[in-house]
């Protein structure tokens, strides 16, 4: 059995072994730093780490050690990333915690005593768009919000960084399709344009003069009061969403076997940010008709990210036609893994849960780490429906015998 079977079973909720991924999505990733320590550990070819997610400083996962860990799954991102420049030309830099990387020719920045700035496109004559502290290892968003007027709000000023692809764009998918298809590997695909108020995105990190509403604070605001205003947004980012999946799909086909949606979170740790009523009405019909899209016209499969506690929500975003949640926060409130799989697990497809992130993986020992994993699998598994993944991306100052630990549980626990 292949990869992409093993996936596949599990995404028809049909019994097998567990699937594993790491980096096939921006909220499966892993970082520049603890990728560097892992290819050590597998004694594999040393080699400058890529950076292929800037935002997050998430690597590419190279294939020598996509098979040393046993990953089944693969990547297929678009050619743009999250700061409006392509992933092209690459050239090493050296990263404030001393790791010498690779980074994208209009992977651009300027620093000062405290901070690093990455510009839009590279453009250093706007304002930046992010920085990283020396202290830290991802670029935080910088809110560019202009003064707007509430009786005369543009819509077109949020839907800047939403077009209709580009001859270019399509050639590209083209290529990528030659190489992906045919492939052993589940190929998960980050395509763009569908995320539905992705507060992520709300800044407008890739471009250089955002407009419109880009406080976050202000846009989550405005999911109460401005609820017409982002009616109008996302009715039209997705009329410009389903001509580009057309093209892509005529472009790139069955090379495709699941597409990234949207990373928007509705949970906070304590419970949702929205109600069930709010769901249904201002995000819900944006999801059914991309969601219905796809499913009527390609064989892709769809992900929907969601941190946080989000049980009230998760019937709507099956309702909405969802195959996969992730990255599945059982650690927030009322996620209890077996209510989770006992109530919801034959609906949709469990993507992530495999270990907690946020205490057990960076500060718990590898006992720890494996008792976890291997209890998780089981709940998970039976009958499918499960892609075994960490809780959100493995972040840095993960100490690398941690997630060998974790790799290895899942091995042991697939060979019975």
């Amino acid at each position: 059995m292949n990869s992409k079977t093993k996936v596949q079973l599990a995404l028809d909720h049909k019994a097998g072994p567990v699937p594993f991924d790491i980096g096939s999505f921006p909220t499966t990733g892993i970082h520049v730093s603890v990728l560097e320590q892992l290819r050590a550990h597998y004694g594999l070819e040393k080699k400058i780490i890529t950076v292929f997610e800037p935002y997050q400083m998430l690597g590419v996962v190279d294939d020598d050690l996509r098979e040393a860990i046993g990953i089944d799954t693969t990547a297929l991102w678009g050619q743009y990333t999250m700061y409006g420049f392509k992933n092209e030309n690459f050239r090493e830099w050296m990263t404030p915690w001393g790791q010498k990387v690779l980074v994208a020719e209009k992977f651009v920045t300027t620093e000062d005593e405290n901070d690093i700035y990455i510009y839009a496109e590279g453009d250093k004559s706007f304002p930046p768009a992010a920085k990283m502290p020396r202290s830290s290892f991802f670029f935080d968003a910088i809110i560019r919000q202009k003064d707007f007027d509430d009786d005369n709000l543009n819509v077109e000023d949020n839907l800047e960084e939403f077009g209709d692809l580009s001859n270019d764009d399509l050639a590209y998918y083209k290529r990528m399709a030659e190489i992906f298809r045919g492939s052993n590997y589940y190929v998960g695909a980050n395509l763009g344009g569908t995320a539905i108020g992705d507060i992520a995105c709300v800044p407008g990190p890739m471009l250089k003069d955002p407009k419109g509403i880009r406080d976050i604070q202000e846009w989550y605001m405005s999911t109460a009061i401005r609820q017409d205003y982002l009616h109008e947004i996302f009715d039209k980012q997705v009329e410009i969403a389903l001509r580009n999946l057309e093209k892509i799909y005529q472009a790139a086909g069955d090379a495709i076997d699941i597409a990234y949606i949207c990373g928007n979170d509705f949970g906070t740790q304590n419970g949702p940010f929205c109600s069930v009523d709010t769901f249904r009405d201002l995000y819900a019909p944006y999801y059914k008709r991309i969601n219905g899209w796809i499913h009527q016209n390609t064989p892709w499969k769809t992900f929907k990210h969601t941190c946080g506690s989000i049980v009230p929500l998760i019937p709507e975003l099956i309702d909405a036609g969802f195959d996969v949640i992730n990255p599945v926060q059982w650690t927030a409130k009322d996620m209890e893994p077996r209510m989770l799989k006992s109530q919801f697990g034959k609906h949709v497809a469990f993507w992530g849960a495999g270990v907690n992130t946020q205490r057990t993986l960076p500060f718990g020992t590898p006992e720890e780490v494996r008792k976890e994993v291997l209890e998780i699998c089981k709940i998970f598994s039976k009958d499918g429906g499960f892609v075994f993944n960490t809780i959100h991306n493995i972040v840095a100052k993960t100490p690398v015998e941690n997630v060998v630990a974790m790799i290895e549980a899942v091995k042991d626990f697939n060979k019975g």
